[in-house]
């Protein structure tokens, strides 16, 4: 057997369901739109997407038309399926109306390939308008949003289902800068409904802006929905906040080789690390292709043999090393076959290793370890 196929990624729906309800309770009412965009954050997105709509979500959140279809060609017929970055062509509008997407529209180009899909299907397309109040990064910039809302509402082929705003700080203490942010969007609303607007979908929380709970929730009462990724994967977006999510991924493998080392005797690529002592080295079939990476060198560790242990010697693309200790240590034994954990398990063990670690070790955030999961990684499904 290739011993590559051991390294596994846990995807426990248990889980992802208790962190629904978690979501749910802190949405207070407000419908929950599931983003599962990047093949659901690494999870493998149609088993998590099933358990969403099964478990309470009623909208689904992906970055891309080619997301969407993947999901809809793999028998999500419902509900709808949100289409954050918009549309890139009349093409890619056309497939997006004959898959009963909601694309979202960010300037004149995307509203335009809309209403021609509009026209083709002979039916008004749902849309959605991301308002840029601060990100900088996508939707129609706050200063022209109010007029560019009555422009979508007035266009026959057009059905506006929604407007958002997406939060760049919700993640900080200070949650100020996130206030700000909604006063401009409350403003665009303002005026757009004076002139006749009136989305049936409005929403700006993602998992910061929900777990922040009544300050910002409380501050856009008009909200009907909340748009959270990270959090019910089981992981929280900053250390201050407090809620009872449970990991949904746990990605582990098991001990192929064990080798001792002397003092001085180097451990990988570049011999960047060498022996500090007599010990051994517990060779693991998993590296940077499979979601540990390369920063973690010299700073993280792995849960083998009931406590954590340090990795050593720079990460490979398919293996990394962990001291795991001298021979003879009838206390701490070490085996081949032995299952180590790169992440996940914090729940089962207080000293156990959660994503959040292993990002820290890495000096990122923890979504990166989650999408940097590669497709050689088989998801094992429990708790279906």
């Amino acid at each position: 057997m290739d011993s590559h196929t051991t390294t596994e990624a846990l995807i426990d729906l248990d889980a992802l369901r208790s962190n629904v309800a978690c979501t749910l309770e802190l949405a207070a009412g407000r419908e929950l739109i599931g983003v599962v965009k990047a093949d659901a954050y690494g999870h493998g997105s149609l088993r998590i997407a099933q358990t969403l709509v099964s478990t309470g979500c009623t909208r689904l959140a992906v970055v891309s038309v080619d997301e969407a279809v993947a999901l809809r060609d793999a028998g999500i017929g419902s509900p709808d399926i949100l289409v954050l970055s918009g549309l890139r062509s009349g093409e890619e509008a056309r497939e997006a109306a004959d898959k009963r997407l909601t694309p979202v529209l960010h300037n004149d180009e995307t509203r335009l390939f809309a209403a021609e899909a509009g026209r083709y299907k002979g039916t008004p397309i749902p849309v959605e308008v991301e308002v840029d109040t601060g990100m900088s990064r996508m939707g129609i910039d706050v200063a022209r949003a109010a007029d560019f809302l009555v422009e979508v509402n007035a266009t026959p082929t057009l059905a506006l289902d929604g407007v958002f705003t997406h939060f760049s700080r919700a993640d900080e203490t200070d949650l100020g800068p996130c206030l700000l942010q909604l006063e401009s969007f409350r403003r665009v609303l303002d005026v757009a409904r004076k002139n006749g607007v009136s989305p049936a979908r409005i929403h700006a929380a993602n998992s910061a802006g929900v777990l922040a709970g009544k300050r910002i929730l409380d501050a856009l009462p008009e909200a009907t929905a909340v748009r959270p990724g990270l959090m019910l994967y089981g992981v929280t977006p900053a250390p201050h906040f407090d809620a009872p999510l449970k990991a949904v991924m746990q990605l582990q493998t098991q001990v192929v080789r064990l080798q001792e080392v002397v003092p001085g005797q180097p451990v990988g690529y570049g011999g960047l690390y060498r022996a500090k002592h007599k010990t051994r080295i517990a060779t693991l079939p998993l590296g940077y292709a499979d979601g540990v990476p390369c920063a973690t060198f010299g700073e993280g560790h792995v849960w083998l043999g009931g406590k954590q242990r340090p990795i050593v010697g720079r990460i490979s693309m398919d293996y990394i090393g962990v001291d795991v200790g001298p021979a003879g240590d009838e206390n701490d034994v070490v085996n081949l076959g032995d299952r180590a954990v790169i992440f996940g398990n914090k729940g089962a063990d207080p000293d156990g290793i959660s994503v959040e670690d292993a990002a820290g070790w890495a000096g990122t955030i923890a979504y990166e370890p989650l999408v940097r999961v590669g497709q050689r990684v088989r998801r094992r499904v429990v708790g279906e």
